[in-house]
């Protein structure tokens, strides 16, 4: 069985959602014997945000030279995502939205005839068989009801980001007001890593 570990936020070591993230993969790994796990760090190793030439090769059109390298990586991009049967996700939030690192993975993971087709009855997901695991980190409180509730962009693009490609059932893992003070981090981080050690085998 393969695993895919992606981690987007830019804090390094003081991060919240790779703490989560690793227990998550930790835990996966206990209760899984032999699981393949490849790990891709966004920030580490970037992708380039999409521009016209990316959309004009991804149509046919010949691609600059100078684009090669980064075609290179959206197939690698691709196809570790297509081969794995669990992913997991390492999403903070910033600016009540994804991580813009995280979004240029998304863009090279969403592809026409790949992820999704479109049929007469509108648009299909591929992908339906993977089983994708998100750590979130949230610095203030977006949870329904909340009075921030309208600024959550982030587990509710991925949830609808993932449908589309077919994944419904999607499983969170949210540590909520992370920047309210010292206490608030500590039972929230608490809570995600405590509900990482329950998840199901792989």
């Amino acid at each position: 069985m393969k695993l895919l570990h992606i981690d987007s936020s830019v804090l390094g070591p003081h991060s919240v959602s790779r703490q989560v993230s690793a227990a998550i993969v930790d835990r996966l790994r206990q209760t899984t014997p032999g699981l393949d796990v490849t790990y891709r760090d966004l920030t580490q190793t970037p992708l380039a945000h999409l521009s016209g030439s990316h959309l004009a090769a991804a149509q046919g059109a010949p691609a600059p030279a100078e684009l090669a390298p980064d075609l290179a990586a959206s197939a690698a991009v691709l196809e570790e995502f297509l081969s794995a049967d669990v992913v997991v996700i390492g999403a903070p939030m910033y600016n009540f939205t994804i991580p813009s690192q995280l979004k240029a993975w998304i863009d090279r993971i969403l592809v026409v005839g790949k992820t999704f087709k479109y049929s007469a009855a509108g648009p299909e997901g591929l992908a339906g068989s993977k089983r994708v695991i998100v750590a979130i980190s949230r610095g203030g409180y977006y949870g329904a009801g909340s009075p921030a509730a309208a600024l959550e962009h982030l587990e509710s693009y991925l949830r609808g980001v993932f449908g589309f490609i077919g994944i419904h059932n999607a499983e969170f893992i949210i540590a909520d007001g992370i920047q309210v003070g010292p206490d608030h981090r500590e039972k929230a981080l608490a809570g995600a890593l405590q509900a990482a050690t329950s998840l199901q085998a792989a």
